[in-house]
């Protein structure tokens, strides 16, 4: 059990890394015409979503595996699932149905990480 908590950690962190740093290092106006949500934020707002994702994902992994704070885990992944809950919001408010699936698993992955972590 531990190591398929450990392979779902590494890859929603993956998964979230990702996702901030496209929020981080792509230009707003660049990314409007693939993630049309983007145009209800600001620049600042999307880089600070992107920074909370990065943070996130690194509070998955690193407490858990350097045994320095391991609580500081589930609170990680509690965090990313309000991330998650927002996103699901705004992704149905755009009708993005493929988008809302995928949140909605990474969603479910979390709040699993964070029970088991717990």
């Amino acid at each position: 059990m531990e190591t398929l908590l450990w392979i779902l950690q590494s890859h929603i962190a993956l998964m979230f890394i990702a996702g901030g740093l496209v929020k981080l290092l792509i230009p707003r106006e660049k990314m409007i015409p693939k993630q049309p949500y983007v145009k209800n934020y600001t620049s600042t707002q999307i880089k600070l979503i992107g920074l909370a994702e990065i943070l996130g994902a690194i509070g998955l992994i690193v407490p858990a595996a350097t045994g320095i704070l391991p609580v500081l885990t589930p609170l990680a992944a509690v965090g990313l699932c309000v991330i998650m809950l927002l996103a699901t919001r705004l992704h149905l408010q755009e009708k993005e149905m493929m988008k809302v699936a995928i949140i909605f698993m990474m969603l479910c992955v979390t709040g699993c990480i964070a029970y088991a972590r717990s």
